[in-house]
C-alpha cells in the first residue's frame, strides 16, 4: 500500500510541472503495456502504442542501454546518410540520429568538436535558440551538459567530443529553462528524439514518432520533458527530430529500424550518435 501511495504522489507531481500535462498522462506511461525484447546484454528495446497520450495518439520507442558494457561516441557522416546505414557500417549495434543539419549542404549546424577538431559551428536562427545543451563522450562515456556560444567561443578541448543540440529539458531531475528558445519550435508536436541519462545510471534513446494522424502524432517540448522524467530521466537533451528521428539497432530485425519514421522512409542526416562494444 505504501509503495502504491508513494507512486501515486509521483504520478501526481511530474503532472504538475506543466499545465499541458495531466495526471491521466502520468498514469498512462506507468500502466502502459510497454513491448519489451533484450536486444543484448545490457540493452533493452521497448515499445509502447498510445490511443491518447497528450490528447492524441503515440508510438513511443526506447533503448535502454548500461554503459558499462558499451562505448558512446559521435558518428559523423560525410556525406549525409541514413542513421541505420552509417552506424551499420561503422560496426555499431545501436544509434539514434544526431543534431540539426542543413539538408543543403549536409553538414551540422551545430557545434561539433571532435578530439580537438572543430567539426561544425551553431548557426544563428531559430535552430540556434534551442542549442543550449551538449552531449559529452569521452572514452565512450557520455554526460550532457549545459552550453551556450560564449561556452562555444572559449572551448579548447583537445580530447573527446562535443555535440551539440536542444533544448537541454532536464539536468540533476530539474526541468531546464527554455523561455530564450523559438517558442514555435518548443510547443508545435513533431516527432522528437532524446538522448537521456537516468536516475540509475542507464541511458535512453528515446524516439516518440508523429506526422501521421490518427496512429503517432508526436509531442511537443514540455510534453517529451514530462514523459522522460516519468520514465525515470535524470538529465536529458532534446536531438533532431521531425523526418531525422529514427532509432536503429542491427539485433532488432532486418532492418533494424525500431520507431516508424514520419516521411515512410528513413531520412540521410549528418550525424549519428552510435554504440560500441
Amino acid at each position: 500500500m505504501k509503495n502504491k501511495v508513494v507512486l501515486l504522489l509521483f504520478i501526481v507531481c511530474c503532472a504538475w510541472t506543466a499545465t499541458a500535462q495531466t495526471v491521466a498522462d502520468s498514469l498512462a506511461l506507468v500502466a502502459a503495456h510497454w513491448q519489451v525484447t533484450s536486444l543484448k546484454n545490457g540493452i533493452l528495446c521497448r515499445k509502447a502504442f498510445f490511443n491518447s497520450l497528450y490528447g492524441v495518439p503515440q508510438e513511443v520507442s526506447v533503448l535502454e542501454i548500461t554503459p558499462k558494457y558499451y562505448n558512446l561516441d559521435v558518428l559523423i557522416h560525410q556525406p549525409k546518410e541514413e542513421t541505420s546505414v552509417a552506424a551499420h557500417r561503422s560496426g555499431a549495434i545501436a544509434a539514434v540520429n544526431g543534431s540539426y543539419f542543413n539538408m543543403k549542404t549536409g553538414n551540422s549546424v551545430c557545434y561539433l568538436r571532435k578530439n580537438g577538431v572543430v567539426v561544425d559551428t551553431t548557426a544563428n536562427g531559430a535552430l540556434g535558440t534551442v542549442s543550449n545543451g551538449a552531449v559529452f563522450i569521452k572514452k565512450g562515456r557520455m554526460k550532457l551538459l549545459p552550453w551556450s556560444k560564449q561556452e562555444e567561443k572559449a572551448c579548447r578541448l583537445k580530447h573527446g567530443t562535443v555535440l551539440v543540440s536542444g533544448p537541454l529539458m532536464l539536468m540533476n531531475g530539474k526541468e531546464c529553462d527554455i523561455s530564450a528558445c523559438n517558442q514555435s519550435f518548443v510547443n508545435t508536436k513533431h516527432p522528437r528524439s532524446a538522448i537521456v541519462l537516468t536516475k540509475d545510471k542507464k541511458i535512453l534513446f528515446v524516439v516518440v514518432d508523429g506526422r501521421m494522424k490518427g496512429k503517432a502524432e508526436g509531442v511537443n517540448i514540455p510534453e517529451l520533458t514530462h514523459m522522460i522524467r516519468v520514465l525515470g530521466g535524470k538529465d536529458a537533451l532534446n536531438l533532431d527530430g521531425g523526418g531525422s528521428s529514427t532509432l536503429w539497432s542491427g539485433e532488432y530485425s532486418d532492418t533494424g529500424i525500431i520507431n516508424t519514421p514520419s516521411g515512410g522512409v528513413e531520412r540521410r542526416v549528418a550525424n549519428s550518435i552510435c554504440v560500441y562494444e
